[in-house]
């Protein structure tokens, strides 16, 4: 069988073996460079190769999310060293490596930067906060508290009842306006309340339903990166954010410790 190794990721060297499988079923074992490990499994080239991967993402999505399910398992996996959790640098789907001797030469020449990475995730933990919107609600709440669309319709009261048409046009062109305003201060207003506490931070392209699975649209996909002693203050912003927001019809969602893909 003509094999590769499947790149999960990079971390300091441990003790720490595995017993989950990998991505063609095969062994997980580390792969030693200096005071670093490179976490892999054997893989065939044939049904892994970037021309038959990308064959699979267009015919078989049901195999990619098998396959990207077990890389992001296995590099969770790859984090937790008995009850600890430790820095590691996740690699993308798909990074192969024909054989040892490759993966060997990429570790020499970016030893320093995967050392410099690590360092900088050292007693750091990435997370992730989501936000979704239930539209009526927010538009409801608008319809009847915001200042602008109640002085709006207090403006054409006078109006003719034949204009009753074309009065509530002007509502609800007035209502989406300020549905965009208000939206984006409470985005900023999430985004950088918890920025204040994280080392780093990172927006994320927001995702379609049809991936979230929500019935609601997501407004905000936001990672930081905490230093594991601000991570009880960044957990509770978040449950105090979660209250503030959850009447006006915002569903806020904190996910972690995620491997830092975001920070690496």
């Amino acid at each position: 069988m003509n094999e590769g190794l499947y790149l999960y990721c990079i971390r300091a060297k441990t003790s720490f073996r595995f017993s989950t499988k990998g991505i063609d079923k095969g062994k997980i074992f580390v792969v030693p460079y200096k005071d670093l490990e490179a976490v892999v499994s054997k893989v065939s080239l044939d049904k892994f190769g970037s021309e038959e991967i990308q064959k699979k993402a267009q015919e078989d999505l049901k195999w990619v999310k098998e396959k990207a399910e077990t890389h992001e398992y296995v590099i969770e996996q790859a984090m937790r060293v008995g009850s600890n959790l430790i820095s590691v640098i996740p690699m993308k789907f798909g990074t192969i490596f024909k054989n040892e001797e490759r993966l060997k030469e990429t570790l020499k020449n970016h030893y320093e930067q995967f050392k410099e990475s690590l360092e900088k995730l050292k007693g750091k933990q990435e997370w992730g906060v989501k936000v979704y919107l239930k539209e009526d609600i927010f538009k409801k709440i608008l319809e009847e508290k915001n200042e602008t669309v109640l002085a709006k319709k207090k403006e054409i009261e006078s109006m003719p009842k034949g204009m009753a048409f074309f009065a509530q046009k002007q509502i609800d062109e007035v209502v989406n306006q300020e549905k965009d305003k208000e939206l984006e201060r409470i985005i900023e207003n999430i985004y950088n309340s918890l920025a204040q506490l994280s080392f780093s931070k990172n927006k994320d392209k927001l995702l379609e339903k049809d991936f979230t699975g929500m019935l609601e649209e997501m407004i905000l996909n936001s990672f930081y990166l905490i230093e594991e002693s601000k991570l009880n203050d960044f957990q509770k912003k978040v449950g105090e954010l979660k209250e503030k927001y959850n009447s006006l019809g915002f569903k806020v969602e904190v996910s972690g410790p995620w491997p830092s893909y975001h920070f690496a």
